[in-house]
């Protein structure tokens, strides 16, 4: 057995007494580290995720519009809204104006317009001074308020209505019925229309991609309020 002299425990101590203490707990600049790696991945999901990104915008958007018709314009209490009209608006916007419209307004036009991409990437003084990419927006404007909108979206949107409506179960009726109500309306229509959609599209088109469809749905927000508020409401056959 082997004994210590005092002054080998003494130098013993010294060392425990010198040696840094090592926790194991987690430390306050890995939990901050974590939080702000979760906060940069959030905001940067519109760009690395745009088309998830704007369906789930489309979808909420188009539903809540139309609530916040029903409850603050209508004055509905909550056990009076209309959840089939609701409805209406949670198929159009997921699968029109989240799907849809993402296929045309992004995969079709970069087809048709071969400058949309670079075009999108310049400052607003070097776009002024791009004239294939001028050109090339404004023939997309003219697309979406000449072709799109008068001859696809509207038809659709009250085809839908009569699909969820459920006055019908025969696919024929939707579509007859769906554009029997448009011709009746579309005046109307077509002149609030371009009214918002002229300007609207003048601001888009010249926008970063990731940004044009999430600018849509934000301007769509308040025309849809206008569509719920004016076509909402479902007529019952008798």
């Amino acid at each position: 057995m082997t004994v210590l002299s005092r002054s080998s425990i003494n130098s013993l101590s010294k060392s425990f007494a010198n040696k840094p203490q090592t926790h194991h707990t987690p430390s306050s600049t890995s939990f901050s580290s974590s939080a702000a790696s979760t906060g940069t991945s959030l905001a940067s999901f519109p760009k690395t995720h745009p088309f998830a990104f704007q369906l789930l915008v489309a979808t909420g958007k188009t539903s809540a519009a139309d609530l916040v018709v029903q409850v603050v314009a209508e004055r509905k209490k909550l056990d009076e809204i209309d959840w089939k009209r609701n409805g209406i608006f949670v198929v159009f916007g997921f699968a029109y104006l989240g799907g849809f419209q993402w296929w045309l307004m992004v995969t079709k036009y970069r087809q048709w317009f071969p400058t949309m991409d670079r075009f999108a990437k310049l400052s607003f003084a070097e776009k002024l001074k791009d004239t294939a990419g001028i050109l090339d927006a404004a023939k997309m404007v003219v697309f979406d308020v000449v072709v799109h909108l008068p001859l696809i979206y509207f038809p659709t949107y009250y085809t839908v209505k009569e699909f969820v409506s459920m006055n019908s179960y025969n696919p024929i009726d939707w579509v007859k019925d769906g554009c029997t109500k448009y011709a009746g309306n579309m005046k109307e229509d077509l002149s609030a229309m371009i009214k918002l959609w002229g300007p609207s599209d003048c601001v888009q088109f010249v926008l970063p991609i990731h940004i044009r469809m999430p600018f849509r749905h934000m301007v769509s927000f308040f025309w849809t309020a206008y569509v719920s508020f004016t076509r909402g409401a479902i007529e019952e056959k008798n």
